[in-house]
């Protein structure tokens, strides 16, 4: 039943009827007790391999299951990202996702659109186009060179869907259904709607228009669909935008569960793909390591029974039990987890939503080129064998078809899939920054790798070609150019890259030269020393001249000791700061509890070169989001694999444990092509063997191979099985341990699983409510939609001259721009921090003050108001920032701490804030009038008076160019604005060595000692402004004015009886109540105190229901809020309008 022959032959690592190098042929005379391997082929052995049609149809069953579970995984991937879509319909969500659909409408209005006569430019010059976009509505006076400075990835792709795929596949759907109609839930009509908004246009007629824009290949297509009869049917932009974060959410779960099922495969091609212990490669110790924890290993599976399930087959197939298990739990978990949600709810048209798909599809390429070649369902019978002694960096000697200077199959196939993964890393760079996380990552691996002794011919040329084809790739991305050579941050990549050359002519000078260990070391130290002072030479005089690029703010606080960066700008993001363990609970769920579960696996026992890579990457993206909280999107893929490898071994275990079958689903499938016949080396074939050296140059000599590595090559036992193991109780027993054990498993599992289920839907749900339009209850109960924020930008389109000049903060730029269609002083992009301190000095300066800059600036001012996270809320940061330029905003407090004082009521921003809401709080007419306040006080907006249009005329007319008729012409700013411009200090970044300014070391100094301890900074600035009014008092008594300022400010906002009185009579709704409503019910203590410290009053206004602060505190059970209320005098013995106090209101809550 089975041939010897071949599985001697393979055995000794040669080719059937081929010589070995010492000129022995691989006979049964090479191999000791060869003549006794028949009668080693026990009961247990054949047990593996009888029944090959069952198995065949067993593991058939199984292929079809997973393929069916994976689509209703694809589909719950797709759907639970539609929340948003099904509430508020497809509209574009947030702020920065504005900017990229505007981005996408300009790159497809030139390529597909009507600018150029009726048709578009073409992709070609369409593109050119884009790259030469110097916009002039953003950043006034400046402007922006958008198409250097984006990552125009997700752009592409939306325009390519849109005119391209779609109708392409939406013809084929209609025309043939079938496997089209399997997978068409991307468009299932009942979740998203888009069939209803779909235009049908005629095939032909599309061909003429695609001939005229220049697109021959899609006129082609086109015409082929109209001879086919088919109809062409095209989705809008902004539905396509809308849309893809969910189709990609789908294509995410999809990829991480390939990554999951390469890296849980086992294969026999070569020692890279065999599985062991994460330390067994180790240089000097690994070799103990492996004497110790492989007996283990065998003792467990030995006496669990899974011995007999060993893989002992030299496969090149993925579709095994475990692997395939473990691809359906990573698809299941990565399909619904918050932390991809967050950043793939449809609407969210933002670049993480196509990256993460990127990166994810870069490491299973990875992964994949990290397998080698292979050749369909059965490995080639080269499998490699090792030789204890031998030196390859580590313990090894490298694979035998890689001597010298030649290149073997496999290593051949690793070239073409790094090349690959090089495609996908360009597509990566395309789509969003943190491709340098990616490119790091990667190179941290191989690194890794090598360090471990796990370097290989293989892994050479599957970095080499990764490397290689995605730098050249790289930097053909504008906005990255030449970065990968000269930026600090990829500089480590480079250097493994230069490494790994230098280690593998070592390893190939040895093979070639059969150089001794001795030999091989001095050759390392000479090479490596005399490149080492070559590329320091050229990096000590590259240096001086600014080759060399600075690390950024954002990476650089992801290796310092506080969780703050030293820019101000920076620091204001809110997920720029430090995570914290709650937001892994959050954000991962039960997830975060299973993956050190699947960690500890892969590192113990299921190493190998393509399931190294998780183990790096779940380090890498622990640390990194631990530093940051929006890189916890970066745990999603990694946690969702790691968690899924957990489960689907031990799913996998109990069922080969039950039935006692390996499964691998593309050899059972050859097993039936060949007619019914096993043609693999069973178990117990092989005791023991020898294997010639691969070195052509030793004739005749042999080495004998360790028992336990011809165990992890054949699947072969320690020993001989006991005679109780062919004991039918024995193997019924283990079977009925088996399957008690998957029963207990399953059933304490369902819990845990529906409530990971709910949980992620309730974040599906809370994720999915846009910043830009909301539903809220008012205090009666009714839901109510507010939608401020558009109408006011609507308004400002319908109302407003088209060349107007919009003053707002950066935040709000991309969705004035993109909706509103106006010019922005400064927006998300926040390229140029001094243009948004001068901004921020604008809006926080004294009205006056504010006034002369904001008239050579703008026409309006738009203010977020209504409570939250409005601009009076974020004016500390504003002034911050302005500070970190213009010094004296706040003299001496870098962190501005005293900024919510006096200074912040006499601001621009806190005067067109609070103008009449406020009492005393009035704007100067003739500087600022108003001229809108949406339905709900969200927003309001100021017409900016006595606008200087000497200065408005003048920038468009001094454009600097950096040659005559480049399109590069960046803006200046007018000369009324130079005396202002004088007193700012240019922003240096501590990680900017190449900077020419001034040291700025004592501004970072003082910044990180107030935010280490920003109680005693506020106590400093404190004492700093008594001291300035007390200075005031002896400047105002030398002039006979003995004015008290302290004895005034208290006066001024204490409250007497009799004006609590008359303010709890006044019973009307207003934006102030409104206001307070919404910070009691977000429990928002902070603003609250905050908010009465500053205007006292508030804390006893009173709704039109007679209700207020007090009232809804007990109301919403807010007991720290009712004592803070206590504080400023409030009362609990009011009546509303129907007779009910406070108390009562808490008694009913209780």
């Amino acid at each position: 039943e089975i041939n010897f022959s071949v599985a001697i032959e393979t055995m000794a690592g040669a080719a059937p009827n081929k010589k070995q190098p010492n000129g022995t042929s691989p006979t049964a005379a090479n191999i000791p007790f060869a003549s006794t391997t028949a009668a080693a082929n026990d009961g247990n052995s054949k047990s593996i391999r009888k029944n090959p049609p069952l198995r065949g149809l067993f593991a058939l069953v199984l292929l079809l299951l997973a393929i069916r579970q994976a689509h209703v995984f694809l589909t719950r991937a797709y759907t639970i990202r539609l929340e948003a879509i099904k509430e508020y319909g497809l509209i574009i969500h947030e702020f920065d996702p504005y900017f990229n659909f505007r981005a996408a409408t300009y790159l497809f209005d030139h390529v597909y659109g009507t600018l150029n006569g009726g048709h578009g430019y073409g992709w070609v010059r369409g593109w050119k186009m884009f790259c030469e976009w110097f916009d002039y509505k953003v950043w006034y006076p400046l402007g922006r060179p958008v198409g250097t400075t984006i990552y125009p990835g997700m752009q592409v792709t939306a325009v390519w869907l849109t005119k391209c795929w779609l109708p392409i596949w939406f013809g084929l759907n209609e025309k043939f259904g079938g496997f089209f109609s399997v997978i068409g839930f991307f468009f299932d009509d009942s979740v998203s709607g888009v069939k209803k908004k779909m235009v049908t246009k005629s095939a032909r007629k599309v061909s003429a228009y695609f001939q005229a824009s220049n697109d021959p290949i899609m006129s082609a297509v086109a015409s082929l669909m109209h001879n086919m009869g088919m109809k062409w049917k095209e989705m809008s932009l902004n539905d396509v935008c809308c849309l893809m974060p969910a189709w990609f959410g789908a294509l995410t779960t999809l990829v991480t569960g390939f990554l999951a099922l390469e890296c849980s495969a086992h294969f026999c091609h070569d020692h890279g793909n065999k599985f062991g212990t994460v330390f067994d490669d180790l240089p000097f110790i690994g070799y103990y390591i492996r004497k110790i924890t492989t007996p283990i290993r065998k003792k467990l599976t030995y006496y669990s029974g899974l011995d007999i399930t060993t893989n002992t087959n030299k496969s090149s197939s993925s579709l095994q039990t475990a692997s395939l298990f473990s691809m359906l739990a990573t698809m299941f978990f990565m399909s619904i987890i918050p932390a991809h949600l967050m950043r793939s709810v449809g609407g969210g048209f933002d670049n993480e939503s196509v990256a993460v798909f990127a990166m994810t599809l870069v490491f299973y390429c990875w992964t994949r080129a990290l397998r080698g070649g292979t050749s369909g369902a059965k490995a080639e019978d080269d499998c490699v064998h090792v030789v204890e002694g031998e030196d390859n960096v580590g313990a090894y000697i490298r694979e035998k078809q890689d001597q010298g200077f030649k290149l073997s199959s496999r290593t051949r196939a690793a070239v073409f899939y790094g090349c690959v993964t090089g495609i996908a890393y360009f597509y990566m760079v395309m789509s969003w920054g943190g491709y340098v996380f990616v490119i790091n990552l990667v190179g941290a691996h191989a690194g890794t790798m090598v360090l471990l002794g796990r370097h290989s011919s293989k892994l050479h040329a599957a970095y080499s070609s990764f490397y290689f084809v995605g730098t050249a790739l790289a930097t053909r991305v504008p906005v990255v150019g030449l970065s990968p050579l000269r930026s600090l941050e990829q500089m480590g990549p480079l250097l493994v890259f230069l490494g790994m050359q230098l280690v593998e002519y070592c390893e190939r000078i040895r093979t070639r030269d059969n150089l001794s260990r001795n030999k091989v070391w001095l050759l390392r130290i000479r090479l490596f020393g005399a490149v080492g002072v070559l590329v320091v030479g050229i990096v000590m005089a590259l240096l001086p001249t600014g080759f060399f690029g600075p690390i950024s703010s954002r990476v650089r606080g992801l290796f310092v000791k506080h969780t703050k960066t030293g820019n101000p700008l920076v620091d204001s993001v809110a997920e720029h700061q430090a995570a914290k363990p709650e937001a892994y609970q959050q954000y991962l769920d039960i997830v975060v509890r299973i993956v050190p579960i699947g960690f500890g696996l892969i590192a113990l026992a299921f190493t190998n070169d393509a399931s190294s890579f998780l183990l790096v990457y779940g380090l890498a993206a622990y640390f990194f989001s631990h530093k940051m909280v929006r890189l916890i999107l970066l745990t999603a893929p990694i946690a969702s694999s790691l968690g899924g490898i957990a489960v689907g071994r031990t799913a996998a275990w109990c069922m080969e444990g039950i039935c006692g079958w390996y499964l691998d689903v593309w050899d059972v499938w050859g097993l039936l092509v060949d007619g019914g016949h096993d043609n693999v080396v069973s178990a117990a074939a092989v005791v023991e063997a020898k294997v010639v050296s691969n070195d052509s140059k030793i004739k005749g000599k042999s080495k004998k191979v360790d028992s336990d590595e011809v165990g992890e090559l054949t699947g072969d036992r320690p020993t001989s099985p006991t005679p109780i193991r062919n004991q039918w109780f024995f193997l019924l027993a283990t079977k009925f341990a088996w399957l008690y054990l998957s029963l207990f498993l399953y059933k304490e599992s369902q819990p845990y699983i529906k409530s990971f289920q709910s949980t992620c839907q309730q974040m599906a749900s809370a994720m999915s409510h846009p910043s830009i339009l909301f539903k809220a209850q008012t205090r009666d109960g009714q839901t109510i939609l507010v939608d401020d924020y558009r109408e006011a930008y609507w308004w400002i389109r319908d109302n407003t001259p088209e060349d107007s000049r919009i003053m707002a903060w950066w935040d709000y730029g991309y969705q004035i721009t993109a909706i509103a269609n106006r010019t922005t002083i400064a927006d998300g992009n926040t390229w140029n921090h001094e243009h948004i301190a001068l901004l921020g000095r604008a809006l926080t300066s004294p009205l006056k003050d504010g006034h002369r800059i904001a008239r050579h600036l703008a026409d309006y001012v738009l203010l977020w108001t209504g409570g939250g996270g409005d601009d009076v809320a974020k004016s500390p940061h504003l002034a911050r920032i302005a500070n970190s330029v213009y010094r004296n905003m706040c003299p001496g407090d870098p962190t501005c701490s005293s900024w919510s004082s006096s200074k912040m009521q006499q601001s621009l921003l806190y005067k067109l804030h609070s103008n009449g809401l406020v009492p005393g709080v009035e704007v100067d007419r003739n500087r600022f009038k108003e001229v809108y306040q949406s339905k709900h006080g969200k927003v309001r907006i100021y017409k900016i008076m006595s606008v200087s249009k000497e200065s408005k005329e003048w920038v468009p007319k001094h454009r600097l160019c950096d040659a005559p008729g480049s399109w590069f012409c960046p803006g200046q700013y007018p000369p009324g604005l130079q005396k202002v411009l004088k007193e700012k200090k240019d922003f240096r970044q501590l990680e900017d060595f190449n900077a020419k300014a001034e040291d700025d070391s004592e501004y970072q100094k003082k910044y990180f000692e107030h935010l280490s301890d920003p109680e005693k900074a506020k106590r400093r600035a404190e004492i700093r402004e008594r001291k300035e009014r007390e200075r005031a008092q002896r400047e105002r008594a030398g002039n006979g004015d003995t004015i008290d300022l302290d004895k005034k400010s208290r006066a001024k906002r204490s409250l007497t009886k009799a004006q609590i009185r008359e303010i709890n009579q006044d019973w009307q709704d207003t934006s102030i109540t409104s206001k307070l409503y919404e910070i009691i019910k977000s429990n928002d203590i902070d603003s609250l105190a905050y908010f009465l410290q500053e205007e006292p009053h508030v804390a006893h206004v009173r709704s039109k229901d007679g209700r207020g602060p007090m009232f809804w505190a007990h109301e919403m059970g807010r007991k720290s809020i009712v004592s803070l209320l206590k504080t400023h005098g409030v009362s609990e013995k009011l009546r509303d309008k129907d007779g009910i106090t406070p108390l009562e209101l808490g008694d009913d809550e209780l």
